[in-house]
C-alpha cells in the first residue's frame, strides 16, 4: 500500500470529519485542501461530513471537487423538499432530517455531493450525527470498499430509520390519547395538542415521501456515479420510507378517530345531561302544577271543604312523582 503521509485537517469550524478510505479501511484524515488530490487516486474515496459550514467553507469544498455553483448555492440555504440533481459528473442529493424537541417535530435538512472518489455530507438543523454511521461502517470495510455510492445509502438509510424512533414517540402519546378520550370529552388544551400532531405527521410524511423518488432516480440507469450492484439497496431504502408512510398515515387515521370519538363522547355526555334535566323537570312539574291549581283565590273552588283534601292531595302528588320517576329510571333517563 502507498506509503500516507502524516495528514492532519485544519481545525475550521464546520468540519465534522475529513477522511479518506482504501478497500473500506480509513488511511488517513486529510485537509480539505487535500481532497481532490486523494479523491482522483483510483481506489480511494473522500468523505467529508460538514456541519452548518459557511460559504468560505463550501467554496473551498467546491474547488477540490469541481462542484457547480448552484448545487454550492442549494447546500448553502435549506431547502423545502428534498430531490435530487445531476450536475455534470456529480450528483446533489437533498433529504431532510427529523427528531421530536420538546413534543415537537422538528426538521433539518442533509446535502450530499456525490462524485468518483468522494462523497461530501452538509448537514443543517436538528439532526442526528453521522459519526455512527462512519463507525458502523469502518468496522465492515468488505461492505465500504463497495465506494461512495454505498456510502450514500449508509447515510439515506441512517436518515430513514431516524424517522421511527420520532414515530414511536408520538405513536406513545396517541395511544394515551386514546385512552384518555373514552373517560371524558377533550379539552381545549387536548384538542389543540391532537391538531399539532396531525401537523406534525403531515410534514413528517411530506419530508420521507420524495425520498422514494429519489431512491428512484438512484437506481435508474442514466446515473453512472451508482453501480448497478447498489439498486437493491436503494430498493430497501424505499421499503423503509413506505413503512414509515404507513406508520404515519396509520396515526393520523387514530388521530382522526380519537377526535371524532371525543366529539360523539361529548355529545352523549350532554345528552345524558338534558334527559336528566328534562327528567326532573318533568316530576317537578306535578306538585307545581297542584300548588298553582290551589293556589288561586277562588271561593267556590272543590274539595277545599274536604275533611281530609290536603292529605289527599300531597298522596297524590307523591304517587305521581314516584311513578314519573320509576318511568325515566327504568327508560335510563335517571
Amino acid at each position: 500500500m502507498e506509503q500516507v503521509r502524516n495528514l492532519t485537517p485544519a481545525t475550521t469550524s464546520g468540519i465534522i470529519a475529513s477522511s479518506v478510505y482504501s478497500g473500506g479501511k480509513r488511511i488517513a484524515d486529510i485537509a480539505i485542501e487535500q481532497a481532490g488530490e486523494w479523491a482522483a487516486k483510483p481506489g480511494h474515496v473522500v468523505w467529508i461530513g460538514l456541519l452548518e459550514p459557511d460559504r468560505n467553507l463550501l467554496l473551498r469544498v467546491q474547488a477540490q471537487f469541481h462542484l457547480h455553483d448552484l448545487a454550492i448555492e442549494d447546500a448553502e440555504h435549506p431547502h423545502a423538499r428534498p430531490k435530487i440533481e445531476q450536475y455534470g459528473d456529480a450528483l446533489f442529493i437533498v433529504a431532510r432530517t427529523a427528531q421530536l424537541i420538546d413534543g415537537r417535530v422538528t426538521f433539518g435538512e442533509t446535502h450530499l455531493f456525490v462524485g468518483t472518489g468522494y462523497i461530501v455530507s452538509v448537514r443543517h438543523g436538528p439532526s442526528t450525527s453521522y459519526a455512527a454511521v462512519r463507525q458502523h461502517w469502518e468496522s465492515c470495510p468488505h461492505s465500504l470498499a463497495k465506494g461512495e455510492d454505498f456510502v450514500l445509502y449508509a447515510i439515506l438509510d441512517f436518515i430513514v430509520d431516524n424517522y421511527m424512533p420520532v414515530l414511536e414517540q408520538i405513536e406513545d402519546e396517541v395511544e394515551a390519547i386514546e385512552d384518555k378520550v373514552l373517560l371524558k370529552p377533550m379539552t381545549g388544551s387536548d384538542i389543540e395538542r391532537l391538531y399539532m400532531l396531525r401537523r406534525d405527521l403531515l410534514r413528517l410524511r411530506n419530508a420521507a415521501l420524495p425520498l422514494v423518488e429519489v431512491c428512484r432516480r438512484l437506481t435508474s440507469a442514466d446515473l453512472p456515479q451508482v453501480h448497478a450492484a447498489m439498486h437493491p439497496l436503494f430498493r430497501d431504502v424505499t421499503d423503509h420510507i413506505r413503512t414509515v408512510q404507513e406508520k404515519i398515515d396509520s396515526l393520523r387515521e387514530v388521530l382522526a378517530f380519537a377526535f371524532e370519538a371525543s366529539l360523539l363522547v361529548g355529545q352523549s355526555q350532554e345528552t345524558a345531561i338534558s334527559k336528566k334535566l328534562a327528567s326532573w323537570a318533568a316530576i317537578l312539574a306535578v306538585p307545581t302544577a297542584f300548588a298553582g291549581i290551589y293556589g288561586m283565590n277562588f271561593s267556590d273552588m272543590p274539595e277545599l271543604k274536604m275533611e281530609y283534601g290536603y292529605p289527599t292531595v300531597l298522596t297524590a302528588i307523591a304517587l305521581i312523582c314516584a311513578f314519573l320517576y320509576w318511568r325515566f329510571k327504568k327508560n335510563g333517563w335517571l
